[in-house]
This record gives structure tokens, C-alpha cells and sequence, in this order.
């Protein structure tokens, strides 16, 4: 088995803005990507189409493949709750400072912990596995690719950001042997 971790493509956000779930548009640059991916999926029979609900994963994964698509929501970045959609640097919230100093297990203030996200993504991640597929397609988000990769490369979550970022709009394979 084959399981392709498909970034959304770039996003219309200015940068320093927090946006996990919060639903934002896609850059101009977005017919130019989608052509990109596309190509790198042309020959390839998928099996299984999976996507996060959040519309940057979403558009990009109907757009390929239209109705075959499947949304999960244990697909979808992480829930930074209250920070959504605000400056990173302008957030003044008393919790802030301690999930700064360890994110991987203190919740954003009515969102989640870097372990919340790892325990939704390992939920799916392990029934995904074991599905009866060769190939798998799953549209997400960095913040789960970097979990997903975490979990595979027996990483532990506070040094998963050692390892490289995935680029927008990046094909990542994963060979899962049954």
C-alpha cells in the first residue's frame, strides 16, 4: 500500500496570522499549483480519496478528483481555538506564554495541544492502514503531515520539528507494508 499526503496548496494570509481551522482563501497562485499537483497524481489509480473539510484541502481535492472525495475531520490542521485568524505577535492571551514553552501538551485556550492532534490523526492514520487499498490519497494540512510523519518515523512529537516542513501544494509517500 501507498499513501499519498497531499498538502493544500498556498493561502491568501498575511504572514504572522494564525489560521488552524480557521477557513481562509487561497492564494491568486492557486490554478498555477492545482496544474502542479495534478501532474504529480496524472498516472496514479487511487483506491481511496480522503480530505480534510477545511476548504484549502477540500477545493484542491475535488477539483482533482470531484466526487470520490471522502472528508475527515480528524484530517484538519490544528485548533488554535480563541488565537484563530489573529496576529501571533498580538496575542495577549494569559495562556499563551506556558503553551509557548510547550505546545506539544498545554491546549490553546479553547482549542487544542499538539497531542490532541496527534491522538485524532493516529485514530485515523491506524484505520486508514488497514483499509483493503494499494494507493490512498489524503488532502491535509502541515501540521497533520508533520504528525503523520512523527507517528511513521517513531519521532517524538516534540522533535518533529526538527525534521523539514512540507511545502504547500507537496506530494509526500508513505509505503505501508501488511
Amino acid at each position: 500500500m501507498e499513501i499519498y499526503l497531499i498538502r493544500h496548496t498556498k493561502v491568501n494570509v498575511e504572514k504572522g496570522i494564525c489560521y488552524g481551522q480557521k477557513d481562509v482563501d487561497l492564494a491568486e497562485s492557486y490554478e498555477d499549483e492545482l496544474e502542479a499537483v495534478k501532474e504529480q497524481l496524472k498516472d496514479i489509480e487511487f483506491d481511496l480519496i480522503v480530505s480534510s473539510p477545511l476548504s484549502r484541502a477540500k477545493k484542491l481535492a475535488n477539483d482533482i478528483f470531484g466526487e470520490q472525495v471522502i472528508e475527515d475531520i480528524r484530517l484538519m490542521e490544528l485548533n488554535f481555538g480563541d488565537w484563530e485568524g489573529k496576529v501571533w505577535d498580538e496575542i495577549k492571551d494569559p495562556l499563551f506564554p506556558a503553551w509557548m514553552e510547550d505546545f506539544v501538551n498545554r491546549k490553546c485556550s479553547n482549542g487544542e495541544s499538539f497531542v490532541m492532534l496527534r491522538d485524532r490523526v493516529l485514530e485515523f492514520w491506524n484505520e486508514i492502514k488497514l483499509k483493503d487499498c494499494k494507493k490512498i490519497a489524503v488532502f491535509t494540512h502541515g501540521g497533520v503531515i508533520r504528525t503523520i510523519n512523527a507517528i511513521v518515523k517513531d519521532i517524538k512529537l516534540e522533535d518533529s520539528f526538527n525534521e523539514p516542513a512540507v511545502d504547500f501544494g507537496e506530494v509526500t509517500i508513505i509505503p505501508i507494508s501488511k
